[in-house]
């Protein structure tokens, strides 16, 4: 059997790179793949303070407006797939939403929402309740342009957005593991989705607060023998 000739190596090479390009909307089955959704928007009193990883109801009139949005992310989102939500109620109650707009697994059923205590929201310790024209009395550092504490402003007995982004990337490599090669559709939070980000990039917890992740967004990860790979961020249902 004589050996391959260079340039035929050389076309392997591509074409083993090829199939890992996105050229069309649809994504291929058996890719480890995250589904991150951010949880829907809060009641409005909570929306005056840094409620972080405070327990807040959400807003029912959004629950009533959007189900546009809802009914998009159930005909959006994989029939096969493992739920995890944070603790906090506003994860639960998002899915829910979810499943009463359609949503069910390949055989018909609701899945079953596991609770991943790493997935909660940034804990702001003290500075937890603070209202949004009282908060700058008490940071250390200045404020970012797109969040109002700094990356690396750890609130007293709470968490940095950097230690935030350590957390979420410990998990994040756990959970590829744990799911290799199967969907994980997760509700979880907006800071916790841009720390997502900032593993999978691996760009500085500064640098990933100036993404927008706004609420029922969808962002995908997918882990390949590679590295991570960033296929969709912020993307809206239905819009």
């Amino acid at each position: 059997m004589s050996d391959p000739t260079p340039g035929s190596v050389a076309l392997a090479g591509v074409q083993d790179t090829q199939e890992h390009f996105l050229d069309g909307p649809r994504l291929e089955a058996g890719i480890t793949r995250f589904w991150l959704i951010r949880h829907a928007l809060v009641e409005e009193n909570a929306r005056l303070c840094m409620y972080g990883s405070m327990d807040v109801p959400l807003c029912p009139e959004s629950l009533v407006a959007q189900r546009p949005m809802y009914r998009a992310l159930a005909a959006r989102l994989p029939e096969r797939a493992h739920w995890l939500v944070s603790p906090l109620s506003r994860t639960h109650r998002t899915a829910e939403a979810i499943f009463d707009a359609g949503y069910t697994l390949a055989d018909g059923s609701r899945p079953t929402l596991q609770v991943e205590p790493e997935l909660i929201e940034q804990n702001l310790g003290r500075w937890q309740g603070l209202t949004y024209d009282r908060l700058p009395g008490h940071l250390r550092l200045p404020p970012h342009p797109f969040w109002p504490v700094g990356a690396t402003d750890r609130p007293p007995e709470g968490e940095s957005v950097a230690d935030v982004c350590a957390r979420v990337g410990h998990l994040l490599d756990r959970l590829a593991a744990q799911y290799a090669r199967q969907d994980v559709v997760a509700i979880a939070h907006g800071g916790v989705i841009r720390c997502a980000l900032a593993h999978a990039l691996r760009v500085h917890a500064e640098t990933a607060l100036h993404f927008s992740v706004q609420n029922l967004s969808i962002t995908i990860l997918e882990r390949l023998d590679a590295g991570w790979r960033v296929v969709t961020v912020n993307e809206l249902p239905g819009v």
